[in-house]
């Protein structure tokens, strides 16, 4: 193990604190307000943070999609410059924290936003940041990664960058209250597939990393088998923080990484708009038993340690159909029927996609060629 980990982000955890962000933005002139399509104007959020913003200039910013959009973004860049905005507080889930990102790093540069995207630009500068999270599952809001579409090209890319790290994050369980059931169920299934992705590799003996990340997917398994009691202050505290925690850097550190599943998954959301945690069901399992063979240490150490399941030949597999039987559970498909035309012609726009963007050798061994996202997508789309 040889790493560097930091994690700057203040956090503010518990029932109202959102009033805390009053010492946060103290020294902030102007802020601006992101958030998406009004909910927290109906479950009490808003009034809560316009209380916390008395005495403080600030503007807002409404209507940030789903899967934000650089079109519906770069407005907001639009309104940063032109109010000197000098703090943006992100109000909202992962894609509006994600969004955000983008216009706190896209606000200090004259050219297109987009080039942070595909790289052509390399962030040096941006606006600071805070987020009040309203739904947990990607982690957004103490992490330095951003992931954006470009609804003009049906383009969906990740960026990071220190500098567009959240300054400070609240996270209230009671803004969970009004959540559908939908959005809880993604919750869960995107912050497990987080953990997965940090932690179904290969041996390294990373021995708190594994351990935590097998607490981590224990809590979310218990949370899934306990979703009738989900109208409780401990359930809605224990997944708010595991979202947290499965992607705010510790677990990852030191050790190997894959992201294929989302990779890959990515395309399904950019191309047919399937919500980000469903992309990732559907792709996991079908990539698992793919990469059976490189991955059947971890999968035989996951299936004993977070299913209980008994050792034996078949344990691996056995594991995999657990993962799939846990989505099930949760009335979470696993296979993609939702496409127009042919299943070959499904197969090959995620294949094509995945060239344009260079995607051509994923996972945490390079392993996964274009060859092997093609036989993936085959099993995992219907």
């Amino acid at each position: 193990m040889q790493f560097t980990y930091v994690n700057p982000t203040q956090i503010f955890f518990g029932k109202g604190q959102i009033s805390s962000i009053k010492q946060a933005i103290a020294d902030a002139n102007n802020v601006l307000v992101i958030y998406g399509g009004g909910s927290i104007k109906r479950n009490g959020v808003y009034d809560q943070v316009v209380e916390a913003l008395e005495g403080t200039s600030w503007f807002e910013f409404s209507g940030v999609e789903p899967n934000p959009t650089k079109e519906t973004l770069d407005k907001a860049v639009k309104v940063v410059k032109e109010q000197n905005i000098d703090l943006i507080l992100a109000v909202g889930g992962g894609s509006v924290i994600d969004g955000s990102k983008y216009v706190a790093a896209a606000a200090k540069i004259d050219g297109d936003g987009w080039n942070i995207l595909t790289g052509a630009h390399k962030v040096t500068e941006a606006v600071p940041l805070g987020a009040i999270l309203t739904l947990p599952a990607t982690g957004s809001e103490s992490n330095m990664g951003a992931v954006i579409t470009k609804a003009e090209t049906q383009d969906k890319l990740a960026f990071m960058s220190p500098l567009i790290q959240p300054k400070f994050a609240v996270l209230d369980p009671d803004v969970m209250k009004t959540l559908p059931e939908k959005q809880l169920l993604n919750g869960i299934v995107d912050a497990w597939v987080h953990v997965c992705e940090q932690y179904l590799t290969y041996d390294h003996n990373a021995m708190v990393q594994d351990g935590y990340a097998e607490t981590l997917l224990r809590t979310l398994k218990s949370l899934g088998d306990s979703f009738n009691d989900r109208d409780s202050d401990e359930w809605r505290a224990n997944l708010m923080w595991a979202a947290n925690q499965a992607l705010n850097g510790l677990i990852g550190s030191g050790v190997p990484h894959d992201w294929a599943t989302h990779m890959i998954g990515h395309e399904f959301t950019a191309l047919w708009g399937v919500d980000h945690a469903r992309s990732l069901a559907i792709v996991q399992p079908s990539l698992l038993r793919n990469q059976i063979e490189s991955k059947k240490a971890k999968l035989e150490q996951m299936g004993k340690n977070v299913f209980g399941l008994e050792q034996g030949d078949d344990l691996a597999m056995r594991t995999i159909e657990a993962i799939e039987s846990f989505y099930h559970s949760l009335d979470v498909d696993t296979h993609f029927n939702g496409y127009e035309g042919t299943k070959s012609e499904a197969v090959d726009a995620v294949v094509g996609q995945l060239e344009s963007h260079g995607m051509t050798n994923l996972g945490e061994k390079q392993a996964i060629s274009l060859d092997r996202s093609r036989q993936i997508l085959m099993q995992a789309i219907a």
